[in-house]
């Protein structure tokens, strides 16, 4: 990271950074062509490994995607505010920000995809214990994106 006095490396201020965004972005290439897809999510932060949750139809690009590869690349962002100045390049922004790249793969185990829906509802409701129906289980892909690499960054 070329800003070092920007970066954010507690790994508590990460997690709460994750938990204000509202979107997580994945990026993949396609042949040569980037696809980048914004998505609902939920997240578990444990002895230092964090995993992405998603949930999204069974068919389509970004199921072909994940089938097809398993590296991609992924950013969040929150709390961003412009900050005026008295010339054009006095303005700047305030924002905290993460990217990444990981690992990503479709969850067909129903255990560990009812925990990945958990984690994605509980991130929007801060409620636990949802309930899934075993319709709402086999109507929906579920996948998760093991982080192997991470940089934080912020300017507030």
């Amino acid at each position: 990271m070329r800003r070092k006095d920007r970066e954010v490396s507690d790994k508590e201020k990460i997690r709460r950074i994750i938990s204000e965004c509202y979107c997580c972005r994945l990026g993949f290439n396609d042949n040569g062509e980037i696809y980048i897809i914004p998505l609902n999510f939920g997240f578990d932060f444990k002895d230092e490994r964090l995993t992405f949750y998603f949930h999204g139809a069974k068919e389509g690009r970004k199921i072909d995607l994940i089938k097809k590869t398993t590296s991609v690349g992924f950013e969040l962002d929150t709390n961003y505010r412009l900050e005026k100045g008295n010339i054009a390049c006095e303005y700047t922004a305030g924002f905290q920000s993460i990217i990444g790249t990981g690992e990503i793969c479709l969850i067909e185990e129903k255990e560990e995809k009812k925990a990945a829906l958990q984690a994605i509802m509980e991130h929007y409701t801060q409620k636990k214990d949802w309930k899934f129906s075993e319709q709402s289980l086999s109507s929906v892909a579920v996948f998760k994106l093991e982080v192997k690499k991470l940089s934080c960054k912020e300017h507030l």
